[in-house]
């Protein structure tokens, strides 16, 4: 690993539930070097998703600065954000978001469509994605002709189709049966390990979490080193 690629700085996020405000992180310092592979676990309500939601540009802090890739995404206005995020981040979700009505190439190419690439160029970069997730059989196949594991595969080449430098994935394998979810995990290790991509992984999964590099402990909004299962 070399460098650092994402970094928080003096980082809280409070929200207002009705009268009340709730501090969801507090003063969080947090350097992502290069190239890790980092679990974040936590009881519900620590703020894990909310970290991954502030690495990805989906959330800002109410206080301290985010910063991934040399960019300081916390103070880019809305638009700029956007485009920024659909070339340096791809998301991994627990229920796949694949839309029903397209096959799983139109699925993986819809990250693209933000992009300046004509179509030929979207069908050859979604046509690599899904051989790098091993499902270039599956191309053509609808969402309802795939099995769960084979629906999150596409999910996670629609991830990596911009070749983004940061995976961000929550509760990856969460609806998954422990096979299934292990070879989506062998998946997220090769993608680390061969294609150079960095991970921060949410889950409440033990086993899931001994896949990364290292974990994180989050509660109360501070986040604390664990060892490895």
């Amino acid at each position: 690993m070399t460098g650092v690629l994402a970094k928080l700085e003096g980082v809280s996020r409070t929200y207002q539930k009705g009268k009340e405000k709730v501090e969801v992180l507090h003063n969080l310092d947090l350097e992502i070097p290069d190239g890790d592979f980092i679990a974040v676990m936590g009881p519900s309500g620590s703020g894990k998703t909310t970290l991954l939601n502030l690495l990805g540009g989906l959330d800002r802090p109410t206080s301290g600065t985010v910063t991934v890739g040399g960019a300081e995404i916390s103070s880019m206005s809305n638009n700029k954000l956007s485009r920024w995020r659909s070339t340096n981040i791809g998301f991994i979700f627990q229920f796949y978001n694949l839309l029903p009505v397209l096959t799983a190439q139109r699925n993986v190419e819809l990250p693209l469509l933000l992009t300046n690439f004509g179509a030929k160029e979207r069908a050859k970069r979604a046509a690599i994605a899904l051989d790098i997730v091993g499902l270039s059989d599956r191309a053509r196949h609808y969402p309802r002709e795939l099995s769960g594991g084979q629906e999150q595969r596409v999910a996670i080449a629609r991830a990596i189709v911009s070749d983004p430098k940061l995976l961000l994935c929550d509760e990856p394998t969460g609806d998954l049966d422990r096979e299934t979810a292990d070879e989506i995990l062998r998946l997220l290790q090769v993608l680390n390990r061969e294609h150079g991509k960095t991970i921060v992984m949410v889950t409440h999964d033990a086993q899931a979490a001994a896949f990364a590099n290292r974990m994180l402990h989050c509660d109360k909004g501070t986040l604390e080193a664990r060892e490895a299962a």
